[in-house]
């Protein structure tokens, strides 16, 4: 895994077993994510990339039942991540519901109301979330909502960070009913440049993805507080990039905004030196 992901310095808190496990479902979603996003255009694009998605579905199949006789997994990723399955107990669920979520960019490429747009975000970010809290481990089931609440909460900031690239690919994840209430055209967001009405948009989204936030650290078990810090810390990351994005007057078109990596790796490290304090 990369150091310039936002999720490297997060995973250092864990044990080595358990960061080996993190990173084999991280790179098993990774793989299934890029399978819409790295799909070469033409005609057949999205015949393509669905038959790519439903190889996954079949590898999934293969790492779920390799002990059953039906097959053993064929790619790295796979074969990575079957060995941790049983070790962790990790459901299967989430991984379905995370390769129907990634199959959604197939079909939709705007979301009429938010409503549907947090049901793709809990099935391409909050099932991830799902995954991992049973390999960082938990003693209050409450961990499970902080989880869901915590994933909508890093996919909305990525939406809002990345309108000007998801554009470029033909998709506008923020609801339509939010830019008619704000008067915000696709045409106006392609111009890139931040009007009153784009600001408003866009202050009205981080409003939102910060209630998010609120409602994982409402959610988080204070029993579980030192065994889910590493999530904790991809939280801090992440909302970081969104007070950056309301630092920079919303403006999400000039540049890719970013947390420097030594500002990660302090994030990381004053979360984590609470976690022991607590």
């Amino acid at each position: 895994m990369s150091r310039d992901t936002n999720f490297y310095y997060s995973f250092l808190v864990l044990p080595a077993r358990k960061r080996r496990a993190i990173v084999a479902v991280w790179d098993f979603c990774r793989a299934v994510d890029d399978a819409v996003d790295e799909i070469e255009p033409g005609l057949d694009m999205k015949a393509r990339a669905a038959a790519e998605l439903d190889s996954w579905r079949a590898e999934l199949d293969a790492c779920y039942g390799a002990d059953k006789g039906d097959g053993r997994p064929r790619t790295s990723q796979g074969i990575a991540l079957r060995e941790f399955i049983r070790e962790f107990n990790l459901p299967r669920t989430p991984f379905n519901d995370l390769i129907d979520g990634v199959a959604m960019d197939l079909e939709h490429a705007h979301y009429p109301t938010f409503g549907a747009l947090e049901q793709y975000c809990r099935r391409v970010a909050s099932t991830v979330g799902l995954v991992c809290v049973e390999i960082f481990g938990y003693h209050d089931s409450r961990a499970r909502d902080y989880a869901v609440n915590l994933g909508i909460a890093l996919q909305l900031t990525n939406i809002i960070r990345d309108v000007a690239a998801d554009l470029a690919q033909g998709r506008i994840y923020l609801p339509t009913e939010d830019l008619q209430r704000f008067g915000v055209t696709e045409e106006s967001l392609r111009a890139g440049s931040v009007t009153p009405q784009i600001r408003a948009l866009l202050e009205f989204e981080c409003a939102r993805a910060r209630d998010y936030y609120q409602r994982a650290s409402a959610s988080l078990p204070s029993v579980d507080a030192r065994s889910l810090v590493a999530a904790e810390i991809m939280g801090g990351i992440y909302f970081e990039i969104l007070q950056r994005i309301e630092r920079a007057g919303y403006d999400v078109f000039r540049e890719r905004i970013r947390v420097p990596r030594p500002h990660r790796a302090l994030i990381a490290l004053r979360l984590w030196m609470t976690s022991l304090l607590a």
